[in-house]
């Protein structure tokens, strides 16, 4: 099984030592001095109980690699957008591509019936930039729980968490996404598959896109964010507003808000990944996790007021720090004009 992994940061790096333990044929998509580490010491991996050190193809040219059975984009959504182009020398015709990216996904509604069948949401994909050059018909989704970080240039320190939810967007157990399930547990990860995986997205984003924006512009930890009475109020309308949208749209919460944010808090004084990258003055992700919510607010007809009010102000914050690449904005108006839920 030949898998690369487009985008081999942190996470990436992590997915494909993993795999390649398990015995696929992994590569790497790098670039910079991360790539030239690889090439020249092989990539390493630091875990609690045990190192990984391996050689693995890796390249910044995709040409170079060939074909695969799977590529794994590991991405942040503004960076898959813009390439999403760069895919093409990796695929064939039965390639699968995996996206493990945090926030709504591009094709998001791919498979739908009714008035939202085969919507392109704007907010992630303007121009259907992905949409097109990838296809949602090669898509499994993914939900990432494992948190890592590149220590230096080759080397990934893993933090905690080894488990992965995937999914077929048309919502069929398909044998694909089994061989890619038994792929990721042969290299020691733990995958679930999810008969509606976009359950699993939105359980995942119903925390970040409140936590993340709240302790980027407080630069507090999760632990405070989940407790403090003003900020644990801000979250708690930020995900009541996105619970109606969720709701509008088809989507099952298998957990309560309160549980939700309960669960948030007792992970401790964890620093949010969009605020360890503005402390870095990395590119934040905000499109994907907030204007996302945002669009498909407008789609269904659902006032957005606190979770409008937080990503203004973020967005300002990301302006200012320039770690903000935007999207090109959509157009609300027409946004809205797609179709609105009675």
């Amino acid at each position: 099984m030949k898998i690369c992994i487009f985008g081999a940061g942190a996470i990436g790096g992590y997915v494909g030592l993993m795999l390649k333990r398990g015995g696929a044929d992994v590569s790497l998509v790098a670039r910079g001095p991360h790539l030239e580490a690889i090439r020249e010491h092989g990539l390493k991996l630091i875990m609690s109980d045990e190192e990984l050190v391996a050689k693995v193809a890796a390249s910044d040219d995709p040409a170079e690699l060939g074909q695969q059975d799977y590529v794994i984009s590991t991405l942040k959504a503004h960076q898959a957008w813009e390439s999403a182009d760069k895919l093409a020398p990796l695929l064939g015709p039965d390639t699968t591509v995996v996206t493990m990216q945090n926030g709504v996904p591009w094709w998001y509604f791919y498979g739908f019936e009714g008035q939202y069948a085969n919507l392109r949401l704007e907010s992630v994909d303007p121009e259907g930039r992905q949409w097109n050059a990838i296809g949602p018909e090669r898509v499994i989704g993914a939900t990432v729980y494992p948190a890592t970080e590149i220590i230096a240039p080759g080397v990934i320190k893993h933090v905690y968490g080894d488990k992965f939810g995937l999914g077929e967007p048309n919502r069929k157990v398909t044998p694909r996404v089994e061989m890619l399930a038994k792929a990721l547990e042969d290299g020691g990860l733990k995958a679930r598959i999810y008969p509606e995986i976009r359950n699993d997205i939105w359980l995942k984003l119903w925390g970040n896109l409140c936590f993340n924006p709240i302790s980027a512009l407080t630069h507090a930890t999760l632990d405070v964010v989940a407790t403090d009475s003003g900020t644990r109020r801000v979250a708690y309308k930020m995900m009541s507003e996105a619970e109606r949208i969720g709701r509008r749209i088809g989507v099952h919460f298998r957990v309560d808000i309160t549980r939700r944010i309960n669960g948030a808090a007792k992970v401790g004084a964890h620093r949010t990944s969009m605020l360890q990258d503005l402390d870095k003055g990395r590119a934040i992700e905000l499109d994907a996790l907030l204007k996302s919510v945002q669009e498909m607010g407008r789609l269904v007809d659902v006032a957005t007021p606190t979770i409008d009010t937080v990503l203004a102000l973020t967005q300002q914050m990301g302006r200012v720090a320039g770690v903000y690449p935007t999207f090109p904005e959509p157009d609300l108006a027409e946004v809205a004009a797609k179709g609105v839920v009675d």
